[in-house]
């Protein structure tokens, strides 16, 4: 193996563990309140998205100009999300999910909107979110 392949190897090795040792693990009982907790690296933020890749649609949570928007809200979830601090101060865009069941279990993913670019587009224009969470709630039968 040369020189160069081998660099190669150990970047994309100490890259793949750094992208999932960003992933969180949250474990919780039916009916708690849980916080998955998310920070973006400014507080420029004018939208936040969460979404969960097994669910169709994607979005379960977006909030844009310190306002929710239920458009795509999923009435599973109506009325138990909403954004630990509203005025998304600091870059917290942590998410809150009260009474939680075995159903919110999943990897949720969190997107920001920053000012001065297109509200269109992720903050992260190859779509990576800014952190994931795993979200396990304990079947209740157990």
């Amino acid at each position: 193996m040369s020189a160069v392949t081998s660099l190669c190897w150990t970047l994309l090795s100490v890259g793949l563990l750094l992208v999932s040792a960003d992933q969180k693990i949250i474990t919780a009982e039916p009916g708690q309140t849980v916080i998955l907790p998310c920070r973006a690296p400014n507080n420029d933020i004018i939208g936040v998205e969460w979404s969960r890749a097994d669910l169709q649609p994607e979005q379960v949570f977006l909030h844009h100009d310190k306002t929710f928007d239920p458009v795509n809200e999923r009435p599973y979830f109506d009325n138990r999300m909403d954004l630990q601090d509203r005025q998304t101060e600091d870059g917290d865009v942590s998410l809150v999910l009260q009474k939680v069941t075995a159903a919110d279990t999943g990897v949720y993913e969190c997107h920001v909107f920053m000012r001065g670019t297109d509200p269109r587009k992720r903050a992260n224009p190859d779509g990576d979110p800014i952190c994931i969470i795993q979200l396990r709630v304990n079947d209740a039968e157990n």
